[in-house]
């Protein structure tokens, strides 16, 4: 049939576009969302193609049943991209697209107003009561950052962003009359570009050179420096130079922890038209800066993974810190990752990508090696500060407290002594990873995985961290009676437990997700270390990536064993960079710092080699061993998952999938499996992988690509859940 045809992605678990007639009177354009009819459902898809004709019988073929928006959401730059994404890890495309949309515009016919919502002090606000601060002191910061400003009021979202968790106060100044609410129109934010920052050294400058010629043009540039190296102020200088062209930046960080430090640092040079995009904002506040940065009125975004799919008006630069970082792969629903998404997104754009860690991935750094990504090194720490020395503790034979050895409490007690801060990494939440009885030997188990319970002191409960189950803690043992039980093992509410005891005299703080679980929670705790003078700083991971602690001159590792030895052959990568990010945390102000890592294994060659040749060389002998194994970045994977109530129903889906793929005959793709997974149940589901591998990405998505046309015709498929993973980075 001949007529106007819009081919629809609708958010569904199907590889297509769905046809809807145009109705003659209406007028709709590629881009734009439209209500439709999807079976017994009215969901929101957005138009992907205007075509003349379909295969669907005329009959059969609905009409659009409502367009929504008078100009279109996405351009047809970024639905390319948004496509070849769907192809790409062979997802769904309606729910590729919905991936791009804020939460509310995928649910909402109506957008939010086109003004920002901004508070503003009223005349009253601006008499603060003198004794304001000790009765009220969060009103009187509020207040008092207000008052600092020109006009005396700011965005909501610039607002929040500064003063995390200042809702409940807003209301109250509200209340009494001290601010109020108003909606400006929208207006373009005024880039401010202040000068001011550290004077660049030799090795930063050539580094600024070489990408300052990239403006203007695609280049993928691996910015590889040490801790401390001055990273985030070649950022800041290129961003510059970037938007004095009239383009905009995209900033990518793993972590929401990471973005209050980083966006102090750009709002402090180039002003608010740096905003912020991550899941700790509300649905309104990201559909706000969402539409700022689609109108090109902000120009510079900050953000974590899903920040990459946000419409920039003119993307001039991407950025993307802590690269080697796994929290850039999405591992539920659409598993894409950001990092690599971000290379591709800069081709298209035309302008240069920046991916920036001390510890650059194995991947990145093959591509470096095949020419593909230029690396510039800084390898020496900005300022007068000196990479720390590290040390390894031998613990064998010796007496543990809270996981704590004798050499390393006195070496704390020196430092603290001195009036300086120490960190302790301990990569284990909770206060036991177990708890047990002395008596039966009954474990703490989780009910619904292959996994242990952990304890949890504080608040009483034993929790699973891998499917959230809880429980009280039992008073008696649940398997004999007796009252016997004990904990095993350590955790960082354990180890803030006997540090406060035995440091009473200093303060401590303990970031992990438990601790900062509340929204700002983390900034306050950030604050109160800065504040101090000599304190202790206890945490997780968290504390690892890309936090500047200048007072901080020992670091020390109470656990350095827990990933040496794993069945992923990633672990050990991850490892190496987790305890080089660690150690750089250590003297990055005017003194000199030490690290200090505890193991049972001094010999083991991958703590040899990071301690007596750092990271680089650890990684060329990593790459070695990937070369020698076939493994990537020397092949390209991908990874079918299956879970269903019986191990035989997983295990026989992925047994016809295999028999299929082996019938296909594609030279070169090795099927490994199937084979239960390395935690077998888990949320009560029983799961089993199957992993596919080629030595060429092109013969590994040949498969893929009939690879869902045939599991959807499979009759058992009823009774598994399955998902495919391209690139995995984990094999749980």
């Amino acid at each position: 049939m001949s007529a106007r045809i819009a081919r629809v992605a609708v958010a569904a678990p199907l590889h297509s576009l769905f046809d809807y007639q145009i109705p003659a009177t209406v007028e709709v354009a590629v881009g734009s969302r439209v209500r439709v009819s999807f079976g017994h459902t009215r969901p929101i898809g957005v138009v992907v193609e205007i075509v003349d004709s379909t295969d669907r019988p005329g009959d059969s073929l609905k009409s659009l049943e409502a367009v929504l928006d008078r100009e279109p959401l996405l351009r047809q730059q970024e639905l390319d991209f948004l496509t070849w994404a769907a192809a790409y890890y062979h997802h769904p495309v309606g729910e590729t697209v919905a991936a791009a949309l804020p939460l509310r515009l995928r649910k909402a016919d109506k957008m939010l107003p086109a003004g920002e919502p901004v508070w503003a002090l009223t005349a009253e606000g601006r008499q603060l009561p003198h004794d304001l601060a000790r009765r009220a002191p969060r009103q009187a910061e509020i207040l008092g950052w207000l008052s600092a400003l020109p006009t005396g009021q700011a965005p909501q979202a610039v607002l929040r962003a500064a003063l995390p968790d200042s809702g409940a106060t807003l209301r109250a100044l509200q209340g009494k009359g001290w601010i109020k609410p108003l909606e400006l129109p929208a207006t373009s934010d005024v880039i401010i570009q202040r000068d001011g920052g550290p004077r660049p050294n030799p090795e930063q400058l050539a580094v600024l050179d070489a990408l300052s010629g990239d403006i203007g043009r695609f280049a993928v540039s691996l910015l590889d420096g040490v801790t401390g190296s001055g990273k985030t102020e070649v950022y800041l200088r290129l961003s510059a130079a970037v938007l004095a062209r009239g383009k905009g930046v995209l900033v990518l960080v793993p972590e929401i922890s990471l973005t209050p430090q980083l966006l102090a640092r750009f709002r402090e040079r180039l002003g608010d038209t740096v905003r912020v995009l991550h899941s700790g904002l509300t649905e309104s506040e990201r559909e706000q800066t969402w539409q700022r940065m689609r109108r090109g009125l902000s120009h510079v975004l900050l953000g974590t993974r899903s920040a990459i799919f946000t419409p920039l008006a003119d993307l001039g630069l991407v950025v993307v810190d802590e690269e080697h970082d796994p929290s850039f792969k999405q591992t539920e629903g659409f598993r894409y990752s950001a990092r690599d998404l971000a290379v591709v997104r800069a081709q298209r754009s035309g302008c240069p990508v920046v991916l920036g860690s001390a510890t650059p991935s194995l991947e990145s750094l093959r591509n470096a090696q095949l020419g593909r990504y230029r690396q510039l090194r800084l390898d020496r720490r900005a300022g007068r500060a000196q990479s720390p020395r590290i040390d390894l503790l031998d613990i064998r034979d010796q007496p543990l407290r809270a996981g704590m050895s004798r050499p390393l409490l006195d070496r704390v007690a020196a430092v603290l002594g001195a009036g300086e801060q120490v960190m302790l990494f301990l990569n284990r939440r909770g206060y036991a990873p177990v708890l047990s009885c002395f008596s039966c030997g009954w474990l703490s188990d989780c009910p619904h995985c292959d996994a242990r319970q952990t304890l949890h002191k504080a608040s009483g409960l034993l929790c699973c961290h891998h499917c959230g189950a809880q429980r009280r803690v039992p008073l008696a043992c649940p398997a004999c009676g007796a009252e016997d039980l004990h904990p095993l093992g350590q955790g960082t509410e354990q180890l803030e437990g006997f540090l406060t005891e035995h440091f009473a005299d200093y303060p401590l703080i303990r970031i992990d997700r438990d601790a900062t679980s509340r929204k700002g929670s983390l900034e306050r705790q950030l604050a109160r270390l800065h504040q101090a003078r000599a304190a202790l700083l206890v945490g997780t991971q968290m504390l690892a990536k890309g936090h500047h602690f200048p007072r901080v001159t020992l670091v020390g590792v109470v656990d350095a064993d827990g990933g040496l030895y794993s069945a992923d052959y990633r672990s050990t990568e991850r490892m190496a960079q987790l305890l080089v990010q660690v150690a750089g945390r250590a003297g990055r102000g005017d003194r000199p710092g030490q690290v200090l890592i505890q193991t049972r294994y001094p010999d083991y060659p991958l703590l040899q080699t990071l301690v007596r040749h750092g990271y680089r060389a650890f990684a060329e002998q990593a790459l070695s061993e990937r070369a020698a194994a076939g493994l990537p970045p020397f092949s390209h994977q991908a990874l079918l998952r299956a879970d269903a109530t019986r191990l035989a129903d997983a295990e026989s889906f992925l047994d016809g999938v295999a028999d299929w793929a082996r019938r296909q005959a594609i030279a070169e793709v090795e099927l490994w499996g199937p084979v239960p997974a390395p935690m077998v149940r888990r949320a009560g589901r029983h799961r089993a992988h199957l992993l596919i591998q080629a030595p060429q990405r092109d013969a590994l998505h040949v498969l893929l690509q009939a690879l869902s046309e045939f599991i959807v015709g499979l009759p058992k498929i009823r009774r598994v859940r399955w998902s495919l993973d391209v690139d995995p980075i984990d094999l749980y």
